[in-house]
């Protein structure tokens, strides 16, 4: 069995039982666990629902309060039938909801002479040296290769991120979850305030993909915006190893320390 974010425990009437590892604990605290984590388990119960033929174009996480290191409970429904656009949501439970997934699931079909990207692809270059606040916070955090560009394009910051363990035990673990394991971290990569002053925890993560993500390389181009009043926003453009593969979006409270 290799590491992983959760291990699971069984089944409890139509929930699937999980123990979450320290492989989820966040930056912020030691008690609670990082967004990226819960993003990817409720991915792979949302995952395990869809109806051949169908893929994510869209998911969201809502952060329903602090998620705590200990044993959830996880179940999965259709909000929403169809077969050619379908709704799903997932449910992450520790004696109350803490989180949720919604998904929109889209048909496929053969648009490949159609197909344009935004941007064009993200190359790594060379490591830079790694300045997260955090970097030595342990939890999520070592369960990440964290590799920052040294050159970022203007006005945002780049990392390339690669999960260095994995989901559920030794389940196969798809890249659309591989991402979800690293997308949360947006607001960390792309911070526009120091978090040694300021705490800025995010609500959200919602992620828009033109296309399926594929390998286990993920790099993020981040950037945060702080408004006058507490409340801010961090976007980002998304990329595998073969170019840009859509975007994400972050609510965050800033609180001053």
């Amino acid at each position: 069995m290799t590491a992983s974010y959760y291990r699971r425990l069984g089944v409890d009437d139509d929930a699937a039982v999980f123990a979450s590892t320290d492989h989820t604990r966040s930056n912020w605290t030691p008690e609670i666990q990082h967004g990226s984590p819960p993003l990817a388990l409720l991915t792979k119960t949302i995952e395990e629902q869809l109806r051949p033929g169908m893929r994510i174009g869209r998911m969201t996480l809502d952060i329903l309060g602090a998620i705590p290191v200990t044993e959830v409970r996880v179940c999965a429904r259709v909000d929403r039938p169809g077969s050619r656009i379908c709704l799903l949501s997932a449910e992450m439970s520790a004696d109350r909801p803490v989180a949720r997934v919604t998904a929109w699931a889209l048909a496929t079909s053969d648009t490949a002479d159609a197909a344009t990207d935004r941007f064009p692809p993200t190359v790594e270059g060379q490591t830079a040296p790694l300045a997260l606040h955090w970097k030595d916070a342990g939890g999520y955090i070592d369960s990440v290769q964290w590799r920052p560009q040294f050159e970022p394009a203007a006005g945002a910051e780049v990392y390339w991120l690669k999960p260095l363990v994995g989901l559920v035990d030794d389940e196969p673990t798809t890249a659309l979850q591989r991402l979800a394991m690293v997308v949360d971290s947006a607001n960390g990569v792309g911070a526009a305030i120091d978090p040694a002053k300021f705490v800025y925890m995010n609500t959200d993560t919602a992620v828009h993909l033109h296309r399926l993500p594929t390998g286990q390389d993920f790099a993020l181009r981040a950037r945060g915006s702080i408004g006058p009043d507490g409340i801010g926003v961090t976007t980002a453009e998304l990329f595998d190893r073969d170019g840009f593969i859509g975007t994400s979006a972050q609510t965050l409270l800033v609180q001053r320390r």
